[in-house]
């Protein structure tokens, strides 16, 4: 296991004037030990970023090291990390347990550990009764876990995994996520984790950092991206449904952009008490089981208030009354996007 420090590391394709940076400074520690995920939309830099502690892509400047180590010329084969790519990139001619025992074989690692490593590894993933199979026999889930298999048997001091359940449908994704999880609890080994989907960031992460344009937004636990989100960017980005924000809401500050999540809007009939209360106009009522999301306008902005099932929807056409929780209310810089 190793620390993993990324101070000011830049990438830029191309030279002189004409240089398209694409990378713009990232600094972060990473602990021993901790499960990193790296989100953000596509063409962020999420995935050239995770290239780059791989070794697969160059960095134009700052410093990469891993245990202590810089790494910025190395090879990736002299870093001590172990990939598991969003392909599976398994060999298609060779069963489970040669595709997991292949990068042994080639550093000449003795048959009988070899042997170890691969029932061991598979004992964790529950692919003991898959190993004399080939690729083609296997779901797209054991194909993963196949995949994640041969990283283990490694033993790196870190796992990269760049968007890996990304060819997975949602019931093999959360599924994924659990075994991940569980995966990194027992060998406790330092992660990298790529992907766009911000459920699979909030579930997986003990840290997250937050990607946009190049830059990092925001790096923190989840609790702390969700209830503190440094810019309008991740309020909008971390959260399902997104954070409201709205730039002329009532009692707003100059200049400023009001965020609140849906969950923090509460439904008040006429006698509330309640300090703010705003009038918004009920567009549509979408169900989603244990709760509905009533998508509203207030002064034309666009809204969306999350309701308990247990409690009445609105009537699409109405307008309804809406107090925002005051203690759960964040504003932005509206020229920079920043938390004030």
């Amino acid at each position: 296991m190793a620390a993993i420090s990324l101070q000011n590391v830049v990438k830029r394709y191309g030279v002189g004037p004409k240089a398209n940076p694409v990378i713009h400074g990232v600094n972060a520690e990473v602990a021993d030990g901790e499960f990193i995920v790296i989100v953000g939309p596509s063409g962020c830099g999420k995935s050239t970023l995770l290239r780059m502690v791989a070794g697969l892509e160059e960095i134009s400047g700052g410093t990469i090291s891993i245990g202590g180590r810089v790494v910025n010329d190395l090879e990736p084969a002299e870093r001590d990390i172990a990939m598991v790519f969003q392909n599976y990139a398994l060999y298609p001619h060779m069963s489970v347990f040669q595709n997991m025992a292949y990068g042994l074989k080639i550093a000449k690692v003795p048959e009988a550990e070899i042997r170890t490593r691969v029932d061991k590894a598979a004992k964790i993933l529950e692919l003991g009764h898959l190993l004399e199979r080939k690729p083609r026999e296997l779901s797209g889930g054991q194909r993963q876990r196949v995949a994640m298999g041969r990283a283990i048997v490694r033993q790196p001091q870190v796992f990269l995994f760049d968007e890996p359940l990304s060819n997975l449908d949602a019931k093999l994704r959360a599924q994924t996520r659990l075994e991940i999880q569980k995966l990194h609890r027992e060998l406790g080994i330092t992660a990298l984790f790529v992907t766009h989907d911000q459920v699979e960031a909030m579930t997986l992460a003990q840290r997250m950092i937050v990607m946009n344009g190049g830059v990092m937004e925001q790096f923190g636990t989840p609790e702390e991206v969700y209830h503190r989100p440094a810019s309008t960017f991740v309020a909008s980005f971390i959260g399902s449904p997104p954070m409201n924000l709205l730039k002329s809401a009532p009692t707003g500050r100059e200049g400023a952009i009001l965020g609140i999540r849906p969950e923090h809007l509460d439904i008040v009939g006429s006698d509330s008490a309640a300090p703010t209360v705003w009038p918004v106009q009920v567009e549509t009522v979408e169900l989603l089981g244990a709760e509905r999301l009533v998508y509203a306008r207030l002064n034309g902005e666009p809204m969306i208030v999350r309701v308990e099932e247990n409690k009445p929807a609105p009537v699409v056409g109405s307008t309804i009354r809406v107090a925002p929780r005051d203690d759960r209310r964040h504003w932005f810089d509206a020229g920079t996007g920043k938390r004030i």
